[in-house]
């Protein structure tokens, strides 16, 4: 029998969101995505979407509990003054998102390996060489100006580049990635697949062999055939929180 996937805490806001979003930081820190106690997640809980959801300050994703994330305004320019503040490059980033990007509900920022490395090429496009990069055919962005560590000036700066809501990626050159979506299942599946894609094309390259373009018709097809693929982002995390019940994380606390 799988494991219940509802997780009742009648006497805390949004928390089958808070559940979804726990573990999605438990496995991206399983999947060694993480980097330290830096990097965040936050989620949006209102309708315009600048109030969210993300990680206490300095918390390693491998212990946060749903109990633990902490409620932010995006608004609220006291919010670094207040107890239990968050980190200030989260502010600045993920607050300068949810301020100015209402389609962005949810993001997920990381220094991941492979599309770090990627973003520290002169030329930092993801060409479509197979299934999972052609996912991402004229759909993410690229940010060449890096200025530094997130806070608000630079925060606001790269929410600015999400202006087409099809591109829900941002290759931050020079620093690492930027993903944003509907839900955490969706943000989360773009995130695990771009990994994957930035691995196969830097593991291409370092062949050194040509690599096999599909063609931009192909490319674009593929892209708009997985967009409409059913309920796969939904599958996907519904089976990482039944692999984590399964194993009595306390993520779901």
């Amino acid at each position: 029998m799988q494991p219940t996937q509802l997780h009742p805490r009648p006497n805390m806001d949004h928390w089958q969101e808070r559940v979804d979003l726990a573990a999605a930081f438990r496995w991206t820190a399983r999947l060694n995505m993480h980097e330290g106690v830096a990097n965040h997640f936050s989620l949006s809980i209102n309708d315009d979407g600048t109030r969210f959801l993300m990680n206490p300050n300095q918390v390693h994703f491998s212990r946060i509990r749903a109990s633990d994330l902490i409620e932010v305004d995006a608004n609220d320019p006291d919010t670094l003054n207040a107890p239990g503040a968050p980190d200030p490059t989260a502010w600045g980033l993920h607050g300068g998102l949810h301020r100015h990007c209402a389609h962005a509900r949810c993001a997920m920022h990381v220094h991941s390996i492979h599309a770090t490395v990627l973003a520290t090429l002169k030329d930092p496009r993801l060409p479509p060489i197979d299934q999972n990069c052609a996912t991402f055919f004229n759909r993410y962005v690229i940010d060449t100006h890096y200025g530094g560590l997130a806070f608000e000036e630079e925060g606001e700066r790269c929410a600015q580049l999400f202006d087409d809501p099809k591109k829900k990626v941002m290759i931050m050159g020079n620093h690492g990635i930027m993903i944003i979506g509907d839900t955490v299942a969706d943000t989360f599946n773009r995130l695990y697949y771009f990994e994957r894609a930035a691995e196969t094309y830097i593991r291409a390259l370092q062949t050194g062999q040509p690599l096999a373009v599909l063609s931009d018709e192909i490319a674009e097809k593929t892209a708009r055939e997985l967009e409409n693929y059913p309920e796969q982002d939904a599958r996907h995390l519904a089976e990482l929180k039944a692999i984590l019940d399964e194993e009595g994380s306390t993520y779901a606390q």
